[in-house]
């Protein structure tokens, strides 16, 4: 009697363990990826780029020349 209590109180505890693991499994492996959101990112991250380089490019221009000009010249 008190090894069928065991035996069936482990069986349940196993059976809800793997059904927990399948449905985060499922989960996980329903997931394709947020495209829209990543071509978002990029689209914007162009723009502030572009945006940036448009505004500052006399600036951008005398850092790069400096910078590199300090590192060709010990």
């Amino acid at each position: 009697m008190f090894n069928t209590a065991i035996s069936t109180s482990i069986t349940s505890v196993a059976t809800r363990a793997y059904a927990r693991i399948l449905s985060k499994a499922s989960a996980l492996g329903d997931d394709r990826g947020d495209v829209p959101g990543w071509v978002l990112v990029s689209v914007m991250t162009a723009g502030l780029v572009t945006a940036i380089w448009l505004i500052a490019d006399d600036q951008l221009t005398s850092v790069l020349n400096r910078a590199i000009s300090s590192v060709s010249t010990p």
